[in-house]
């Protein structure tokens, strides 16, 4: 995969995507309630406060929920691949792809962690694997 289209982005998704620049994994926290927020958005849905700052996840959780899609095949995928959702340990979850790991051997609950691909394109996404040791 060495070419994704890029997303789209607002004012309030640009820091998400920006950080994978610097291989960082930001989440949308709260600046009324402090609850964490994912995908990111302007107003807290907890106390519609519209402040709201970031913190850094480690990147670590584990799989939630898993599909292998197959149809339309997209030529800038290499088939098979997993979508994963994962939830972080800070208590989010993010959708993204599953690597470093046979199709048969993905399973609910298996540690994972980030790490970051770079494109062609200059895009960079986040990525899971199985955690270290796991």
């Amino acid at each position: 995969m060495t070419f994704r289209l890029a997303p789209a982005t607002s004012p309030d998704t640009k820091f998400f995507w920006d950080g994978f620049r610097d291989h960082t994994l930001l989440i949308q926290r709260c600046g009324g309630c402090g609850e964490l927020r994912h995908p990111p958005r302007p107003m807290c849905p907890h106390c519609n406060s519209l402040a709201w700052d970031t913190i850094e996840s480690a990147g670590r959780g584990s799989v939630f929920s898993f599909v292998m899609p197959h149809h339309p095949p997209y030529p800038w995928f290499d088939y098979p691949y997993i979508v994963v959702l994962v939830a972080l340990d800070e208590g989010i979850r993010i959708v993204s792809n599953l690597c470093d790991v046979a199709p048969d051997d993905a399973t609910i609950g298996m540690r994972v962690e980030v790490f970051y691909t770079e494109f062609d394109d200059g895009l960079v996404l986040p990525q899971f694997r199985p955690e270290a040791g796991s």
